[in-house]
């Protein structure tokens, strides 16, 4: 029977197999946990704290929870780096592709991890503040509290950091748009944004607006980040396959740059380049729907037939904004919810694809080499 690895190598090699990456992920949330509860003491000054709202113990969390988990994912991936480049990375793991994250990329999913953090722990703060109605927390609870908080932000962030796949990757790209279009929904200083377009939220000088406009922003650039993991699995034993998958890459990194112009560019600094890039992302979703067939002959058919129903839908929805009976908004924010949930399903199938593992094409015909 095999003995545990001592403490004195796990710190020296944190991210070479399974079992070093458990255990680091403890002892850095273990850190973490010492370090925010310090934080968190120097904060609250032994005084009695609300649980959302300014000097709460929600908005400490929220913030020291963000911090943590840009400075835990950027760290790691630089560990990981690192250990891949000595050679001491033993057991890859799950995340095989992790050479293929540029700088820019590493920063994208960082900021993401970081937004995904700040968000979901006011929103915690907030929902129990209005369950609580009143009440407050005593020093020394909060102290734990926000130190276990932080921790846990930290524990998650270094496993996701060391774990990425392109299935873990859809499901922090949907949570990161989700949360980040909904946060600035509901902060937004026009009430009636609604009726105008769903870009009208990023118009405004307030909160709103730069939640949106980030949310887009950062969301296109981990769109290209996954162009890389979601085609790595692809095959391209072939010289027609190469080029299938090359068109598959290219296409999904233009949409990315089409979807971070979206939010470089608001409405109301700069309506054409806005407006380019939002219908520029329509024309290169339904044109690698209707090609995939013929670029991927392995992509299952049951994916390529729910493509067609989509691209069908925004024909539809299309219609309905000319002839007046759908607004614009209801129209961009369906076919936005379209497209990314055909991504999103579209990086759950090549993320169980294996390296050369044909499957069966489009056509039926089981593939042979």
């Amino acid at each position: 029977m095999s003995r545990p690895a001592p403490i004195s190598w796990l710190l020296r090699h944190p991210v070479a197999n399974a079992e070093s990456r458990e255990s680091a992920a403890l002892l850095v949330a273990a850190a973490v946990f010492f370090a925010g509860g310090s934080a968190a003491a120097l904060t609250f000054r032994g005084q009695d704290v609300p649980i959302a709202g300014p000097g709460s113990i929600g908005q400490f969390v929220a913030l020291a929870g963000a911090v943590t988990a840009v400075l835990i994912f950027i760290a790691t991936r630089v560990v990981m780096q690192a250990s891949r480049a000595a050679g001491t990375l033993l057991d890859p793991g799950p995340s095989k592709s992790g050479a293929l994250l540029q700088w820019y990329d590493i920063g994208a999913l960082a900021l993401a991890h970081g937004v995904i953090a700040l968000l979901a722990w006011l929103a915690g703060a907030g929902l129990l503040s209005r369950s609580f109605i009143g009440a407050v927390v005593f020093s020394v609870p909060a102290i734990l509290l926000a130190a276990v908080a932080v921790a846990l932000t930290a524990y998650s962030v270094f496993l996701s950091a060391v774990g990425l796949t392109p299935i873990l990757m859809s499901v922090l790209l949907a949570v990161f748009v989700v949360v980040g279009t909904f946060a600035s929904m509901l902060t937004a200083s026009d009430p009636l944004w609604w009726q105008e377009n769903l870009s009208t939220l990023g118009i405004s000088d307030d909160i709103s607006a730069l939640a949106f406009n980030l949310t887009v922003l950062i969301a296109g650039v981990i769109v290209t980040t996954l162009a890389h993991y979601a085609t790595a699995a692809l095959p391209a034993d072939t010289r027609a396959e190469v080029r299938g998958r090359a068109l598959v890459r290219g296409a999904l990194v233009l949409l990315g740059v089409l979807l971070a112009c979206v939010g470089l560019f608001p409405l109301d600094q700069n309506r054409v380049a806005h407006n380019v890039s939002a219908t520029g992302m329509l024309v290169v979703f339904i044109t690698v729907v209707l090609c995939l067939r013929s670029w991927i002959p392995a992509i299952p058919r049951v994916f390529l037939y729910l493509g067609y129903v989509y691209v069908g839908i925004i024909v539809v929805l299309a219609l309905w904004f000319v002839t007046g009976y759908y607004t614009l908004t209801a129209v961009e924010l369906v076919a936005f919810l379209l497209i990314f949930s055909w991504l999103i399903v579209f990086l759950r199938h090549t993320g169980t694809m294996l390296p050369g593992e044909k499957g069966v094409r489009a056509d039926g015909a089981v593939p042979h080499g």
